[in-house]
């Protein structure tokens, strides 16, 4: 009897806008709802970063919904 074990819940996935940068020694990427500023650098190497797309697991980014 397994009554703590849940059912495994299913990964929703979608193509997603995000930011990679461009320097060779650097993997850094970051989403494109969770960037600092309209082009942003790489918060790593402060390289330039270009904009691609990647399947990744779906995230809402909330602390854009908030007015004030």
């Amino acid at each position: 009897m397994a009554f703590g074990r849940k059912l495994p819940e299913e990964i929703v996935t979608a193509e997603t806008k995000i930011w990679v940068c461009t320097s060779d020694d650097c993997n850094c990427w970051v989403r494109d709802n969770f960037k600092s500023s309209a082009v942003p650098a790489c918060p790593i190497c402060n390289s330039v970063m270009e904009e691609t797309t990647k399947e990744l697991e779906v995230v809402n980014n909330h602390s854009l919904n908030i007015t004030g």
